[in-house]
């Protein structure tokens, strides 16, 4: 595969700026989405509601719901169960950030200080699992098994992904495959959840969605996510705080290995590698200018790139079968955008 040929530049990406013209297409039921999302936020308690809202409120294009909009209307559903579930996905997805920020102890998240940071982490938890409660009481609401079935295993997979990740922290004999699975467990299985859950629900109504327009779905969602990550992969040894909404290095400095490290250990020299496993065993950023030295020079990033650029290409691949729509085209927009954070 030519890497080049996939680049997405910034310039292409903001020339009619494409991903306000996908929010364009679903803005009425986004604003459903986030009306709904502060009125299920309610708590008699007030740190619980301070925390939720807060760490809601901070940002981020809440891809994950749009996806289960755009998913819906890509295969003709007309109701309005979508908003409630694209509210369940926004919900399981902070509570992970929570969780997530306690564990890594990271002190940014958006560009804004984490609830952890400003609460504390015994806060943090519990409303982690206030949030994750309140996406399954409006699951029950929902009343669809098939739905249900498939959050909640995800909700699960999702849980052993974070664990798989903590247990491999400063692991510098991580593979390729095992990182693979442990993105796709932790960050993926959301975005794929998203998709195919928006397909169950335009597959249950008077429509002519079929049961392989779900799973194309399904693996759209699926390899979406992984693309997604792979660039916030290459981001950390390429990108910067702004561009991020986080530090720089915060992966090298919590002893995670991500794709960049993983493939430069594979191919480069054994002293570049002696660097390498010294900075993840340290969890520090001061060999962070050395490492992205020899994570460039060895074509460790150019690597990660290319691996984004195929799951990208996989994901486009997926929906190229459904009908033809603004939302399919939606879709496929919000793809290259993802992509595009590489340029």
């Amino acid at each position: 595969m030519e890497i080049s040929t996939a680049r997405i530049t910034k310039e292409e990406s903001s020339d009619s700026n494409p991903l306000a013209q996908v929010y364009q297409l679903v803005a009425e039921e986004f604003a459903a989405v986030n009306h709904l999302i502060p009125r299920k936020l309610s708590s008699d308690v007030a740190m619980v509601e301070e925390i939720s809202k807060y760490i809601v409120e901070s940002g981020g294009k809440r891809l994950r719901p749009v996806m289960v909009l755009l998913s819906s209307q890509a295969l003709g559903y007309k109701g309005q169960q979508n908003v409630a579930l694209a509210a369940i996905i926004e919900f399981l997805h902070t509570a992970t950030l929570l969780h997530d920020d306690v564990v890594d102890r990271s002190g940014l998240r958006r560009g804004k200080t984490t609830a952890n940071e400003k609460w504390g982490n015994a806060p943090s938890v519990l409303v982690g699992d206030f949030l994750y409660s309140r996406a399954f009481q409006l699951m029950v609401e929902l009343a669809r098994i098939d739905i249900m079935a498939v959050l909640s295993s995800a909700t699960n997979t999702i849980a052993e992904g974070e664990v798989m990740q903590l247990a491999n922290v400063g692991n510098t004999e991580l593979s390729e495959e095992n990182y693979r699975e442990v993105i796709r467990c932790k960050t993926a299985l959301l975005f794929e959840a998203a998709t195919h859950t928006g397909a169950l629900l335009a597959f249950a109504t008077d429509t002519s969605a079929d049961s392989e327009q779900i799973e194309m779905l399904r693996k759209f969602g699926l390899h979406f996510g992984l693309a997604y990550q792979l660039v916030d992969d290459w981001l950390d040894y390429a990108g910067d705080t702004e561009t991020m909404g986080k530090n720089a290095g915060d992966d090298l400095a919590e002893g995670k290995l991500t794709l960049p490290l993983i493939q430069a250990l594979k191919v480069t020299s054994e002293a570049d590698q002696k660097l390498i496993k010294n900075a993840l065993q340290n969890k520090s950023v001061e060999q962070m200018h050395d490492v992205l030295a020899v994570v460039k020079k060895c074509g460790a990033l150019d690597y990660t790139y290319a691996a984004a650029v195929k799951e990208t290409n996989l994901a486009l691949e997926c929906i190229a079968r459904l009908p033809d729509t603004p939302y399919r085209t939606a879709l496929s927009t919000l793809t290259t955008f993802s992509l595009s954070r590489l340029g």
